[in-house]
């Protein structure tokens, strides 16, 4: 799993998917064990706090997706992409980009930077 396209795809399947069995299938199969996740709200290491980093997004802005904004690209095992995070077919309220590093082809470090945040988010 190396495609920027294909792990950007798979990244944002995984913040979307509402169903804990089906998202932590996604999280084993496509993350490190001990992955790191860093943005400037939340942090977490390792499968079980990126699952709860997921769960708390979710409760916090019910019917709420996540879509990518733009290509993904990427170079050698780092990754980037822009994504929204809004109603389903609307434009989002909140905007970011993500840097990864790969670990063996998968997951093994995301670092997000929120790039459009409402004041009453």
């Amino acid at each position: 799993m190396t495609e920027p396209a294909t792990i950007a795809r798979i990244y944002i399947a995984t913040w979307n998917e509402t169903d804990p069995a089906r998202r932590r299938a996604l999280l084993e199969a496509s993350w490190a064990q001990d992955a790191l996740y860093i943005d400037p709200l939340m942090r977490g290491h390792g499968h079980d706090e990126i699952d709860g980093l997921i769960t708390a997004v979710q409760q916090r802005f019910p019917g709420f997706r996540f879509s990518l904004l733009g290509k993904a690209d990427g170079h050698g095992d780092h990754i980037r992409f822009s994504w929204q995070l809004g109603p389903e077919g609307a434009d989002g309220p909140i905007k970011g980009t993500d840097f990864i590093r790969l670990a063996d082809g998968r997951l093994g470090e995301v670092r997000g930077f929120l790039d459009q945040v409402p004041a009453a988010a």
